[in-house]
């Protein structure tokens, strides 16, 4: 499998695992120094510790995740993978149902022949009026 489709399918299955909550897997995928933010965080998590943590968190408090992706594009620059994409998600936060249409990036980074992410970032567009 070239690059390009093994960084779009760790993509995917990042996803899978995040609408399974499966955050052990997630958690996996990472690098030590990974940064991530997101709409429910609303700031920077800095380190797998952290974003264990965070993850962990949520357990109990989001249900009801779907993920979709579109506009999916793979650049590899040597040892880094850099995959921007749109994704469409919708998942209960307590009692309250939230939908988010955001483009996203993930940059992954090439150590000892295996992909792990380093960055996750996600911007949730506000509704046209």
């Amino acid at each position: 499998m070239t690059a390009t489709g093994e960084l779009e399918s760790m993509v995917r299955a990042l996803f899978s695992a995040l609408d399974r909550k499966d955050f052990d897997h997630i958690v996996r995928l990472a690098t030590d120094d990974v940064q991530s933010v997101d709409e429910i965080s609303r700031g920077w998590l800095r380190g797998r510790d952290a974003m264990a943590e965070y993850l962990t968190s949520l357990e109990d408090e989001v249900s009801n995740i779907h993920s979709a992706l579109s506009d999916l594009n793979v650049v590899e620059v040597g040892d880094a993978g850099i995959v921007t994409f749109v994704l469409d998600q919708s998942y209960d936060i307590g009692d309250e149902r939230t939908s988010i249409h955001a483009p996203s990036s993930i940059v992954f980074r090439r150590s000892d022949g295996e992909w792990r992410f380093v960055l996750l970032h996600s911007v949730p567009l506000a509704d046209e009026s």
